[in-house]
């Protein structure tokens, strides 16, 4: 009788070795670990990995241009067992050869908001439209990054002024733009840049930022200026701190983006290709808003409670 017993609670303990092994391993590598924006898609992605029974992996760069970390962590998920890779690549060119090494071993690369270069360096990319983003702002009212680079491009088209060849933008190239910096997502260097600016050209109007983080830092600086009054903010993201911005009227219009969506999406994919091999491929919209306080004739937009409703992504 004992050595039924201990054979059975072998087979069990063997059984649910078994079972762990069949578990979906994804992982997750954003640009950084606090930026509101990426902390969404990490929720989301987390979320759908406990739904359908995943085990999700996450790591972060120490900045957004931070690539060798990046390496470093999608090499580390690799060598535990992950099959499915999703990243927000910070330097879209460095991360390829790694990005086609993993791809080699048979992992699953999804790129979440931010298209490596060349694409085909990932299987798929599931993001916003970023120059739809940049067109929806500039209809209302960083070198080097491609995101930033399409968020100007389509902001200059959308304001009605001449949109640089999307491979060769200059910032501040057009005599409307008074003054361009880069904030680089900071809300620190978005406010300093934006003091540098006031200093060149302290009768600006208008100012959009390429986030809300560094509408923010702006914003800080035109009231400490005595400007804050005087000036019009338009963004992009869409994030729940920022619909309140927008009823306080920090902000007046902003473009908002899903990261939820994309963390969940990408681990669905994941999982799907764990089960039957299908991979994504392409890109795949995940959808931009136009959300403002005040609207204006002629500008399809939502107003704060839709963009409260749905920031982020939420369902």
């Amino acid at each position: 009788m004992l050595f039924r017993h201990i054979a059975a609670t072998a087979m069990v303990v063997a059984a649910g070795a078994a079972g762990a092994a069949e578990e979906p391993v994804i992982g997750l590598i954003t640009k950084t670990e606090t930026n509101p924006y990426f902390v969404a898609m990490r929720d989301g992605a987390a979320a759908e990995a406990k739904a359908k029974g995943a085990k999700l992996l996450t790591a972060a760069g120490k900045s957004v241009t931070d690539n060798a970390s990046q390496v470093t962590a999608l090499e580390n998920m690799v060598a535990a067992g992950a099959k499915t890779i999703l990243i927000v690549p910070s330097d879209t060119k460095a991360i390829v050869p790694a990005l086609r090494k993993a791809r080699e071993k048979g992992v699953l690369i999804i790129a979440l908001d931010t298209a490596p270069d060349p694409m085909d360096a990932a299987d798929a990319l599931f993001a916003t439209d970023n120059y739809e983003a940049g067109v929806l702002i500039g209809q209302y009212g960083v070198p080097g990054v491609s995101v930033a680079t399409q968020r100007h491009n389509g902001f200059m088209r959308g304001f009605g002024l001449n949109a640089p060849d999307a491979k060769a933008a200059q910032l501040g190239t057009d005599p409307a733009i008074a003054c361009a910096a880069d904030s680089f997502f900071d809300q620190t260097k978005g406010q300093t840049a934006m003091e540098n600016c006031l200093q060149k050209s302290p009768d600006v109007n208008l100012v959009y930022t390429v986030n809300e983080p560094a509408a923010a830092g702006a914003f800080n600086a035109l009231k400490k200026a005595g400007k804050d009054k005087g000036v019009t903010i338009v963004s992009i993201d869409g994030g729940c701190d920022a619909m309140k911005n927008l009823s306080s009227g920090m902000i007046i219009a902003t473009s908002q983006q899903y990261p939820i969506k994309m963390g969940a999406m990408g681990v669905e994919a994941g999982v799907e290709y764990a089960k039957t091999g299908k991979k994504p491929s392409g890109y795949t919209n995940t959808g931009v808003t136009l959300i403002t306080s005040k609207p204006l004739n002629g500008v399809a937009s939502k107003d704060v409670k839709t963009g409260t409703d749905l920031c982020w992504g939420k369902k």
